[in-house]
C-alpha cells in the first residue's frame, strides 16, 4: 500500500489549505528562514542514503552520464514545459508573478528528485520513511506557497499523487529484477540528488536537479555490470 504517497499528498493538501486560510499571519522572516531549514533537512535525508552505496565508481558514473543525458536532451526544460501546461488546469492566479510561482510549486511537488526517488523506494521495498520525511517539509512549504497562491496550492496534490503512484506501481515491476547491491547503489544516487536539492533550496548552488534524474535509471545496469564484470577482475 502506498502509505508514504498518501501521507505526502495529504500533507500538501492540508498545508495548502491552512496557508490559504491563515497565511497572512505568518511573519515574512519565518517564511524566509524556514527555507534554510528545509534545505538542511533535504541534505540530511540525502546523506543517510549515500552511506548505503556499495559500488562507488558505478554510482559516480551513473550520476555523471545521467546528468549529461539530461542536459543534452533538455529534460529539465521539458519537465518545466509540462508543468506549465498542467498549471493551465488550475484557476488562474492574480498576476504573472503568481503564475510563475504556481509553475514552480507544481515542479517542486510533482517532479522533485526526492519525490521520484522516494516513490520508487516505497514501491520496491515498502520503505516509506523518505516520503514521510518529505511530507513534513512539503506541509510547511505548501503552507508558505499558499500564502500567495491561495487554496490552489492544495489542488497540486492531485497530479502529484497520480505521478508518484504510477512510479510506485512501476517500481513493483522492477523490484524482482534487482539485487540488494543494485538497490543500495540506486539509493546512493537518489541521496546525492537529494543532497544537491538541499544546496539548491538553501541557494548555495543551483544544481540542475531535473537533469540529474536519468542517473536513477542508469545506476541499475551500471551497478550490475560493475558487480558482475569489473569486480571479479580486481
Amino acid at each position: 500500500m502506498p502509505i508514504g504517497i498518501i501521507v505526502n499528498t495529504l500533507a500538501i493538501a492540508l498545508g495548502g489549505l491552512i496557508g490559504a486560510k491563515g497565511g497572512s499571519r505568518i511573519p515574512a522572516v519565518l517564511k524566509e528562514k524556514l527555507n534554510l531549514i528545509f534545505g538542511i533537512c533535504a541534505m540530511g535525508i540525502g546523506i543517510t542514503s549515500i552511506v548505503l552505496l556499495v559500488n562507488l565508481p558505478a554510482v559516480i558514473l551513473a550520476l555523471i552520464l545521467g546528468t549529461i543525458i539530461g542536459l543534452c536532451t533538455h529534460l529539465g526544460q521539458h519537465i518545466e514545459k509540462a508543468c506549465v501546461k498542467l498549471a493551465r488546469l488550475f484557476p488562474a492566479p492574480k498576476n504573472g508573478t503568481d503564475t510563475a510561482l504556481l509553475v514552480t510549486t507544481i515542479v517542486l511537488f510533482c517532479s522533485s528528485g526526492t519525490g521520484i526517488y522516494g516513490s520508487i523506494v516505497s514501491g520496491m521495498s515498502g520503505e516509506h520513511s523518505i516520503l514521510i520525511a518529505k511530507s513534513v517539509l512539503d506541509f510547511f512549504t505548501a503552507m508558505i506557497f499558499a500564502c500567495t497562491l491561495g487554496a490552489v496550492t492544495a489542488a497540486v496534490s492531485i497530479p502529484q499523487f497520480v505521478i508518484f503512484f504510477a512510479l510506485f506501481l512501476c517500481a513493483k515491476l522492477i523490484f524482482p529484477l534487482t539485487t540488494p547491491t543494485m538497490i543500495a547503489d540506486f539509493k546512493a544516487v537518489g541521496g546525492l540528488i537529494m543532497l544537491a536539492t538541499g544546496f539548491r533550496i538553501t541557494k548555495i548552488k543551483d544544481f540542475p536537479i531535473a537533469d540529474m534524474i536519468p542517473a536513477m535509471l542508469l545506476v541499475w545496469p551500471l551497478s550490475w555490470m560493475w558487480t558482475a564484470w569489473i569486480m571479479p577482475l580486481l
